[in-house]
């Protein structure tokens, strides 16, 4: 069990690759309007296009779905999504964006939110990485728990692509591994400060 102590988990820093479309349309659907938490979402864009991404999944979720601007406020309910070509980061509850150096080949990337999101919300945040293919994630989830917050994600076999997450298994104590309809539930569970029955991670080969 986790999150015992009834601590609300209202931060959700999300990170997703390939499959990862996939992946949130379907979750999405398990989160309800009155969600009391703010997602942060970085999936992998290509940066020469416009993917459209917000308005693509806003079409499957209650939850309103913006593109992140510099200094956005965040605010209960809302899922923030990183623009093409650009990190994304929180800082004192806004959001702040940049065209750093690219992490793992990509801009934007999943560390820099996940490693921003443990330093402003400590044990009120929660990681999730979802499918997709490489590592970028699986540092910022470790950074996640050292600040005292959680780390879930996608069980492998329930993933498009299940190698991002089998990293995270691998080189983190994870708190949870769950197919997408038990992650939504747990999610709103703890975003209302209440504890979790997680399944534990299976063993991946390395």
């Amino acid at each position: 069990m986790i999150n015992a102590e009834g601590t609300r988990r209202d931060t959700i820093a999300m990170g997703a690759s390939a499959g990862g479309v996939e992946a949130l349309i379907e979750l999405f659907r398990y989160l309800p309007r009155a969600l009391p938490a703010s997602i942060l979402l970085v999936l992998h864009r290509p940066p020469f296009y416009e993917t459209y991404l917000p308005r693509v999944l806003g079409r499957y979720t209650t939850l309103t779905v913006v593109e992140a601007d510099d200094g956005m406020v965040v605010t209960v309910g809302g899922i923030y999504v990183a623009p093409r070509d650009h990190h994304m980061m929180l800082r004192g509850g806004r959001l702040h964006l940049s065209r750093g150096p690219k992490e793992h080949r990509f801009r934007p990337a999943i560390d820099p939110l996940f490693r921003s999101v443990a330093l402003d919300r400590g044990r009120h945040a929660v990681g999730v990485v979802l499918s997709g293919m490489g590592s970028d994630g699986v540092l910022g989830l470790n950074t996640i728990k050292s600040h005292g917050g959680l780390s879930l994600v996608q069980r492998p076999s329930d993933a498009i692509f299940g190698i991002l997450p089998a990293q995270a298994i691998s080189k983190d104590h994870v708190d949870g591994s769950l197919d997408l309809r038990e992650l939504g539930d747990a999610l709103v569970a703890l975003a209302s400060g209440e504890p979790v029955e997680t399944v534990s991670p299976p063993t991946v080969s390395r």
